[in-house]
């Protein structure tokens, strides 16, 4: 049986590599064979995962890595979607391709809810799978209906243990069995890769190396998350938070997914606030960046980045726009949701990790997260209802800031809007990205309006 095993980023390659020296990843009985998912927007600019600094010992658990976006030349990845009746054919031409003769396949696969992985899914329709963790999305509710010629293969699921003592969200309805791998394995490896990697470190070596901020970047603008604008201030935000934990030198350190301008603006708003400013150069793993650089704090808005470092380094961590992120996230039911509501609350909140909570206590981590992941999928998660009325009832007004009320009307929980009661600022949502004339023409409609009932009236009166 061959094994393959499917990643869309270095730290996904690094996590596989965790997972297979901690022994949490069954050895095949034929070969390991990594396939690279090229997830960029951009491929052309921000170049291959296999040509990244380190990868090398990453591939070396690997017996052969293929690179499925050089296959797939001149559509990427994120198009690949084959029709029904295309599939038989695919499996042959990937099979071909790939290396992969008549064996059987064994899959390991991210991003379960995607294409490609669930295109390859569709192909290799009667091959037992895995997946491994997609950051901390991977604590959130399955986005995607998954059709049953796919769960019923499911093998389990495999996940940095990032955040102790809580439980993953993803596929829950399926009951998986759930492989958990500690965060030492990756540490270790992180370690190995920081001995063999060059990195140029911008702060002068004499008298002393200024106190240090890296802020890494989200690529938020780009996923439609925010525009080009609000990404300015918040990493100008990033820029102060580090003011305020005394910084007085910023590394910045790009999305892998960015292009080559990505933080040009940053560094003319560094220099306007006193900051030495330098980007990052290599397309290293925030992890080993500061495995090399060893920063004093280091900043983002809701990084998976933020809990590794956390917990493999115990570096200080600061979170920035999480609070903004919770209110724009549209719709409520965005992937994206649980990962800026776990920041936030360990960050913002301060909440302890649920293996540090009495059960059931007030500000439970869990609880809080499967509340929101019930809210977010109830479909899914119908069997948390009972757990999130529990929550909400008890300690909506403290966690307000975390589910949405037209949500939660909607769904008949505790802290729903009063019956008949339209929900807050609807008239102000439903104009506010209108055209400048149309808001005009509304505001003088609305002037005229009195005159037009007078008209109105008098034609009544008389008859």
């Amino acid at each position: 049986m061959i094994q393959l095993l499917t990643a869309s980023t270095l730290f996904q390659v690094a996590s596989l590599a965790a997972m297979i020296d901690a022994g949490a990843l069954p050895a095949p009985r034929g070969e390991r064979v990594l396939l690279l998912i090229d997830g960029s927007q951009q491929p052309e600019l921000t170049g291959s995962i296999a040509d990244s600094p380190g990868f090398g010992d990453l591939a070396s658990r690997f017996d052969r890595v293929e690179d499925f976006g050089e296959l797939l030349l001149p559509r990427r990845p994120a198009q690949f979607n084959p029709r029904e009746e295309e599939l038989y054919l695919w499996q042959r031409l990937l099979r071909r391709g790939l290396g992969l003769g008549a064996e059987d396949v064994q899959l390991v696969v991210d991003s379960i809810q995607a294409n490609p992985a669930r295109a390859i899914l569709r192909i290799f329709h009667d091959s037992l799978f895995l997946v491994h963790s997609d950051g901390l999305m991977t604590y959130g509710p399955t986005r995607n209906l998954l059709p049953a010629s796919i769960h019923q293969r499911l093998d389990g699921l495999l996940y940095l243990d990032l955040v102790p003592g809580l439980q993953p969200l993803l596929l829950r309805e399926f009951a998986p069995p759930l492989i958990p791998v500690p965060p030492q394995p990756l540490a270790d490896l992180i370690a190995g890769l920081a001995r063999s990697t060059m990195v140029h470190d911008p702060r002068p070596a004499a008298n002393g190396r200024p106190k240090t901020a890296l802020v890494l970047g989200q690529y938020l603008a780009h996923l439609g998350l925010m525009d080009d604008e609000e990404e300015r201030v918040l990493h100008r935000e990033m820029l102060r938070e580090a003011e305020r934990h005394g910084a007085t030198a910023v590394i910045f350190k790009p999305h892998p997914a960015a292009g080559p301008a990505s933080g040009r603006q940053l560094e003319e708003d560094a220099a306007a606030l006193g900051l030495q400013f330098t980007p990052l150069q290599e397309p290293v793993l925030a992890e080993t960046a500061v495995a090399l650089l060893r920063p004093d704090v280091v900043i983002s808005c809701f990084s998976t980045a933020l809990l590794t470092i956390r917990a493999l380094f115990g570096t200080e961590t600061a979170a920035v726009g999480t609070e903004m992120m919770l209110e724009r996230l549209s719709p409520y039911e965005n992937s994206n949701r649980i990962p800026v509501t776990l920041i936030d609350a360990l960050h913002r909140r301060g909440l302890p990790l649920p293996g540090d909570d009495p059960l059931g206590s007030e500000g439970s981590l869990t609880r809080l997260v499967t509340a929101v992941g019930y809210c977010m999928q109830p479909q899914r998660l119908a069997a948390e209802e009972a757990t999130t009325r529990e929550f909400l009832a008890g300690h909506h007004a403290r966690f307000a800031k975390y589910f949405k009320r037209r949500r939660l009307t909607r769904l008949d929980l505790p802290g729903a809007l009063p019956a008949g009661r339209p929900a807050p600022g609807l008239a102000a949502r439903l104009t506010r990205r209108l055209p400048a004339r149309v808001h005009r023409r509304l505001g003088r409609g609305l002037r005229s309006m009195p005159r037009r009932l007078s008209t109105v009236a008098s034609c009544v009166a008389r008859g």
